[in-house]
């Protein structure tokens, strides 16, 4: 396990988190009422793992509901990493949205409009814990 592993489970308000080497995953529900509170700790965490870190990162981000007070921490955390590394050849984001929430997709072409990296959207049937496992378990 790399020094800087991190890992949240989930409850009904709060996304799964998971920092590693190599991934950024968040994904789940986050209606956070202090998404602050919540989100510096993954923040600072990130901030901390890229400067260490050498390795090409893949960000993985998915949301069956999000507050705005999230979004806002998640453009902070993409900042962070397109400010601290070469996003064109360090990262890589892929964004998971349901099938039929435009809501979701729409907020994925807008973070992509912010960043200059590979990015892809990948349309699901459902955002539930099975996908958030099954993406989990998968090979990086």
């Amino acid at each position: 396990m790399y020094p800087d592993d991190l890992h949240i489970e989930p409850t009904r308000r709060t996304p799964w988190v998971v920092l590693d080497s190599t991934r950024i995953f968040i994904m789940g529900r986050s209606i956070v009422e202090n998404p602050g509170q919540f989100y510096e700790l993954v923040h600072r965490r990130v901030s901390e793992h890229v400067k260490k870190s050498g390795e090409k990162i893949k960000v993985e981000m998915g949301f069956d509901y999000i507050n705005t007070g999230s979004v806002k921490w998640l453009y902070i955390l993409l900042k962070e990493l397109s400010e601290t590394y070469d996003l064109s050849g360090k990262v890589s984001v892929v964004w998971y949205y349901e099938e039929g929430d435009e809501d979701m997709h729409e907020l994925g072409r807008i973070i992509k409009s912010l960043l200059d990296c590979p990015f892809r959207m990948v349309q699901v049937e459902y955002m539930n814990d099975d996908l958030y496992s099954r993406l989990l378990s998968k090979s990086r």
